[in-house]
């Protein structure tokens, strides 16, 4: 045996790296807070936010200078964007569970039945009572025409573009659909204003209101279907075509039905999308407290425009009833999304039965 050669203790000293113990990043963690807190309190910060991101500081930079002292400092590069990560993440996320947790304080109280079938007909703003079911109605009317619209519209131009379109036309019909893309929505009810109600002599409601709402639907549909469409392998189309299928029979029976999954689930953040939209129902539906189930005739209500209202009046009732109101709009979008993910799922070629 060559005394020189290095032993198997030796090989295993060699090859041991120090670690932070499991309980370190936790321990971090709870001295970060504590350094926050101590921070706002003796700098008489009031405000909870710049409490959290002296914590979140903290946190980053201790376990940077930890594992730097422990570990290395490659392995304090690697935890260290894990941090930052998980920092953001956190930061990102905060703002939303606050308006969800507030939202729901202070809307859940006021929603029941009552409130979810009754309009406010005949109810002054600084009464009590009245109820949503003239916005609720409306919204849906308004979101499934909107759909009606934009939907297969959506659908066979990005077909078109993935599947046929290599010329000038799709050029054009893409830039078109980007532009459409960043069109604000008041704009988009402006459009509406001035060609259907100005220049056709239409009247408000709901129809005209959807007729906005598929505007701004259209390109988020156009988009997603199509990034959905060029993810389907081509040698599924080229084994139909093989088979001396036709091709508008592949993309009907093999194109889509691999791409259904991420299709709906485009179509369900474009509807989450307009769902929520104020300004073109403004503008279009001008907002009624009476039941109106005829959306091709007189002026609705909505959802959001119902919530603006009940803010805008400044009582203490409105203020409740419009809590109450958006935490039914934000449990509407969430059945949507619902929805659209057992379909995706239901639908999906790679679920087993």
């Amino acid at each position: 045996m060559d005394p020189g050669a290095p032993t198997a203790g030796h090989r295993a000293s060699t090859l041991y790296q120090p670690r932070l113990p499991r309980w370190a990043p936790g321990a971090t963690v709870l001295g970060a807070i504590a350094v926050g807190v101590g921070c706002g309190l003796v700098f008489g910060l009031e405000s909870r936010v710049q409490w959290g991101l002296i914590a979140a500081l903290v946190f980053v930079t201790g376990t940077f200078a930890l594992t730097t002292v422990v570990e290395g400092r490659r392995q304090a590069v690697d935890r260290f964007a894990a941090s930052l990560v998980w920092t953001s993440f956190v930061v990102a996320v905060l703002p939303l569970a606050s308006l969800i947790w507030e939202t729901i304080a202070r809307g859940a109280p006021g929603v029941s039945w009552y409130f979810l079938t009754h309009s406010m007909n005949g109810v002054l703003s600084w009464q009590d009572g009245g109820g949503i079911y003239h916005a609720l109605l409306g919204t849906v009317q308004q979101v499934v025409l909107g759909s009606v619209i934009a939907i297969p519209i959506g659908l066979l131009t990005a077909v078109y573009l993935v599947e046929y379109g290599k010329g000038k036309l799709a050029k054009v019909i893409t830039f078109f659909v980007d532009v459409m893309t960043g069109i604000p929505s008041i704009v988009a009810g402006l459009f509406i204003l001035s060609m259907w109600i100005m220049m056709l002599g239409f009247g408000y409601s709901g129809f005209a209101g959807a007729m906005a709402l598929s505007i701004l639907m259209m390109p988020i549909v156009v988009r997603s279907t199509e990034e959905m469409l060029k993810l389907v392998p081509n040698e599924l189309r080229e084994a139909s075509l093989a088979l001396g299928v036709p091709k508008w029979r592949t993309i009907l029976k093999v194109v889509l039905p691999t791409a259904v999954g991420g299709i709906t689930t485009g179509v369900m953040l474009a509807l989450a999308r307009i769902a929520g939209e104020t300004a073109p129902i403004i503008l279009l539906v001008f907002g009624s407290n009476m039941i109106n189930a005829n959306p091709f005739e007189g002026a609705q209500s909505s959802l959001p425009l119902f919530v603006y209202e009940q803010w805008a009046l400044g009582t203490e009732a409105a203020y409740d009833r419009a809590w109450a109101a958006a935490l039914v709009l934000i449990v509407f979008i969430m059945i949507l999304n619902l929805v659209a993910r057992g379909i995706a799922r239901w639908k999906s070629p790679t679920h087993a039965r």
